[in-house]
């Protein structure tokens, strides 16, 4: 039975590993519009929820969560508005999101790095991605007032030593795969 899994499949790897690295350099090369695609994509994703939280509601045969349902499409409908007309805030609070994303994620990668089984390097790699995750964590929760487009150029080179980081490991993982299946033979 094949096992696959998004931190073993080299493919797997290796398309998060080159969709990270074109999106940072689309950040690095062009922040302005990368900060304004966040907030766009922000302002659909939330029109989205309304629609299916309106969906929901009419779903429903009790008044309560019909109740609680159009509260919560209300409150979508009226964040996408906000981050449509007011771009600036919606920004900011965006970068204390990214940060919150950036801690957790960083702190789960260097707890991965010491609870896999791993070499050395794949270790080193793993902690070198935590730890720039984490520091951009830092950056933007004590600064937050650096500004979206700052946000968009560090989360762009961010991205960079990510895929790049996802790319080696997607290689490292085909090595010791092709080198596992030549060691063992084949039975009919």
């Amino acid at each position: 039975m094949w096992k696959v899994t998004m931190l073993s499949s080299p493919n797997a790897l290796l398309w998060r590993g080159l969709l990270a690295v074109v999106i940072g350099v689309v950040s690095v090369t062009w922040p302005g519009i990368t900060v304004g695609a966040f907030v766009v994509l922000f302002a659909v994703y939330a029109f989205m929820s309304a629609v299916t939280d309106g969906t929901r509601a009419f779903a429903s045969d009790k008044v309560g969560p019909v109740l609680g349902w159009l509260l919560l499409a209300l409150f979508s409908v009226a964040a996408g508005v906000i981050a449509l007309a007011w771009p600036g805030i919606t920004a900011l609070a965006l970068t204390i999101c990214v940060a919150a994303w950036a801690l957790a994620t960083g702190a789960m990668e260097i707890a991965l790095a010491f609870q896999r089984g791993e070499k050395a390097g794949e270790r080193a790699l793993f902690i070198l991605t935590g730890l720039v995750s984490v520091v951009l964590a830092f950056v933007l929760f004590v600064r937050p007032d650096i500004g979206a487009v700052s946000l968009a150029s560090v989360f762009g080179l961010f991205s960079m030593v990510y895929g790049v980081s996802a790319l080696f490991a997607s290689f490292e993982e085909r090595r010791r795969r092709g080198g596992a299946s030549h060691s063992t033979p084949v039975t009919a």
